[in-house]
């Protein structure tokens, strides 16, 4: 295949970074290696998206910016028009939220699970780069510095739970390893996205799911997602092929749920999207000024409903903030009721 000039300079760029990543994976330095695996194996992912967007002729510069877009975009575009399978994309978005959360702030990623992605990642590169731009990764990295572990690849199913407990371990009295705690719990946040296309790790959800964790929640009521993840493995040594699989099973039954405060599975970004309208929001869907609306509220007890109405902590300032039970409920209800008397009977 003929590749066009960009799409030639991008995919080189994704090999240097996936073969910079591979030698810091291997690399007998402690210092700074995690991150410096995480940061060269995203930046390798988004080059061979753009790479394979710009063959394609697509657009990868923002109209309104004229900026090259951002990762999440082109992952977006190549599931929807360059044959990028939910597998594939799902390991490149793990890697990329781990990498932002390392970037911005820090991880702790257990060996093992690194070792796991990376190998689910570089399969997956492969993949992509040889059915796309028909080339072969192995004609630019030797199969003896594709990342190399002296333990042998575990069940991924197996791997987290082991750090779940390892966390729970760390989190006993007495132990002083909060901070290490919470950068395993952000990792694992971050990995969620192998099965989810939308992943935002903020320290309230790590909060939930450390006061679950020390309250003696299992696993699975922690991180639900994840307990949909599976691994299949073949050949063995630096032929080992991993990706990540969904189990068959019934949804994540958590998410969403009518009662969020006694969820830890419940994310911040699960609760934005079910309760996505404030006050005025909420009354200009009724059809009613905020404060009539205000006064339906409170006679149908909606502010008190944690199926209807959720606070929002920004610091200091609280924004309530109503689901669409709430717009359900305040429309069927209001053709019984007479708003003109319950106005007037505000302040009884």
């Amino acid at each position: 295949m003929k590749l066009l000039r960009d799409a030639r300079t991008l995919k080189t760029k994704a090999i240097e970074s996936i073969r910079t990543a591979m030698t810091s994976f291997n690399s007998y330095d402690e210092a700074g290696r995690v991150t410096m695996v995480l940061m060269h194996s995203q930046h390798a992912c988004e080059m061979l998206l753009k790479a394979v967007l710009v063959q394609g002729k697509a657009g990868v510069f923002d109209k309104g910016t004229g900026r090259a877009i951002g990762f999440e975009r082109c992952l977006g575009l190549c599931i929807a028009h360059h044959q990028l399978t939910t597998e594939e994309a799902g390991i490149m978005r793990a890697i990329d939220a781990q990498r932002d959360a390392a970037q911005h702030w820090f991880v702790y990623v257990s060996e093992d699970l690194l070792y796991m992605q990376i190998r689910a990642l570089i399969t997956a590169f492969d993949a992509y780069l040889q059915r796309k731009l028909d080339v072969a990764l192995h004609e630019h990295i030797p199969p003896r510095v594709l990342p190399i572990s002296t333990k042998p690849p575990g069940d991924f199913e197996f791997l987290v739970d082991k750090e779940f407990n390892y966390v729970n371990e760390l989190l006993q009295p007495g132990r002083r390893a909060r901070d290490e705690a919470r950068a395993r719990i952000r990792s694992m946040l971050a990995m969620e996205a192998i099965v989810t296309d939308e992943v935002e790790i903020s320290e309230r959800d790590i909060d939930r799911i450390e006061k679950a964790m020390r309250g003696g929640a299992e696993f699975v009521a922690v991180f639900p997602r994840l307990a949909t993840v599976g691994t299949t493995t073949e050949g063995e040594g630096v032929n080992l092929v991993v990706q990540f699989t969904k189990k068959q099973g019934a949804p994540v039954h958590y998410v969403g749920g009518d009662d969020p405060a006694a969820a830890a599975a419940v994310r911040e970004i699960d609760l934005r999207k079910k309760f996505h309208m404030q006050r005025t929001d909420l009354a200009a869907k009724i059809g009613l000024s905020a404060p009539k609306a205000k006064v339906l509220r409170a006679h149908l007890g909606i502010d008190d409903d944690a199926s209807c109405c959720h606070v929002f902590e920004f610091g200091a300032q609280k924004i309530p903030c109503f689901s669409d039970n709430a717009l359900r409920r305040m429309k069927e209800a209001l053709p019984d009721l007479d708003m003109s008397e319950l106005w007037a009977n505000r302040n009884g």
